[in-house]
């Protein structure tokens, strides 16, 4: 399958029809993140962090990556969900340099494009509050293979030490210690 995703169909494919039946791992890497809400079903919306939370309650191992602190509302969200706060499941990192939008769900697909991981991006906000957004949905086993060893390399840090942008990172993956 390779599927170009456009708009609203982000939020029907990955984030309602996908992300949910995550298993073993799901992968989130987003420049931007904010508190977005979505349709938990018969339109009790809810925020974004409430799915997160119920798939590591479930066992699921997530990785959020993003470049920027989320917003107060975010953080508010995220405060109400103990599973993400206390969980070694859930990792998160914050990397100024990553500006990559992508999803990988247990390795068996995964989708790329344009979206931050915000409402407006990911298409829950109304059709005429959210952005203009694509990209593609593949499950094809050597590309999400590079883009997995992609942002496993990313989330170990290993850009780190030799980081032109380090002056500027608030929280630095890996430090010199790790160089002994």
């Amino acid at each position: 399958m390779h599927e170009l995703l456009l708009n609203r169909e982000i939020y029907t494919e990955v984030i309602q029809a996908r992300i949910p039946k995550a298993r073993k791992y799901l992968w989130i890497v987003t420049a931007d993140i904010k508190d977005m809400y979505i349709d938990m079903g018969g339109g009790d919306f809810q925020p974004f962090l409430r799915l997160l939370a119920e798939l590591v309650d479930k066992g699921v191992s997530v990785r959020l990556i993003h470049a920027k602190e989320p917003g107060p509302r975010f953080r508010e969200d995220f405060d109400r969900f103990g599973s993400l706060i206390n969980s070694e499941l859930f990792e998160r990192i914050l990397c100024p340099r990553v500006h990559t939008k992508a999803v990988v769900i247990d390795g068996k697909s995964a989708f790329i494009g344009s979206p931050n991981l915000t409402g407006a991006g990911m298409g829950s906000k109304h059709e005429d509050k959210r952005n203009f957004e694509a990209g593609f949905l593949f499950d094809d086993a050597a590309e999400i293979k590079k883009l997995s060893d992609w942002i496993d390399h990313l989330y170990l840090g290993n850009h780190c030490l030799n980081c032109k942008r380090r002056t500027y990172c608030p929280d630095p993956i890996a430090d010199d210690l790790s160089r002994s």
